[in-house]
């Protein structure tokens, strides 16, 4: 699998285009839809899913779009984060959508992706682990760990959430919402969120 990352507006979140062969998934599609569906086209990647680490604007801009160009194409968001509020991103215009749970096991475009629902940056934040990869969203940074200062943020939440993920056996490349990848064995040892929590 080769893991490709886009910054994109409006505030540079990341999204991924995870290529296995001909096939992949969107993870994040952020704001720009045009450089989504452009970067699909340069690498002949042709999308299986779209996976949403959370809810948040930065985060799930371009779906509409998307969802336009690919109406078949499911969505998979866990519902704690799904909103139909005004002015909020409007889920019923993506028919396609489909809920995150916990533990549960996603089967597309070859690769097998397990859902860690991890609450406290939004009620239905979730990190993705497929082979040696960890997607997580805005739960961990490089250093850092995302806002609990938000709207249904939490920071019980948040220290469970981050606690179980420096419990995972093993390292992981760890591919964050925002700023550069990193290893969790990095985070482990140098992230002070973590540091109360070791693996």
């Amino acid at each position: 699998m080769d893991v490709h990352r886009l910054p994109l507006p409006p505030l540079g979140a990341n999204c991924y285009l995870l290529q296995n062969g001909p096939q992949g998934l969107i993870l994040d599609p952020g704001g720009a839809p045009e450089t989504v569906l452009a970067a699909c086209g340069d690498l002949g990647l042709a999308p299986a899913a779209i996976l949403l680490t959370h809810g948040h604007f930065d985060h799930v801009g371009a779906v509409a779009a998307l969802a336009e160009r690919w109406p078949e194409l499911p969505v998979y968001c866990h519902p704690g984060d799904v909103s139909d509020i005004p002015g909020d991103f409007t889920w019923r215009k993506v028919p396609a959508w489909k809920p995150l749970a916990e533990g549960m096991t996603l089967s597309l475009a070859g690769l097998e992706v397990t859902v860690l629902h991890t609450p406290g940056h939004s009620p239905g934040s979730c990190c993705f682990l497929t082979g040696d990869c960890l997607f997580t969203g805005d739960t961990l940074f490089r250093f850092s760990i995302g806002r609990t200062d938000l709207p249904g943020g939490d920071d019980g939440q948040m220290a469970a959430s981050l606690k179980r993920l420096a419990a995972l056996p093993g390292d992981y490349r760890v591919f964050p919402g925002h700023d550069a990848p990193t290893t969790l064995d990095q985070e482990r040892a140098r992230n002070p969120y973590l540091q109360s929590f070791p693996g």
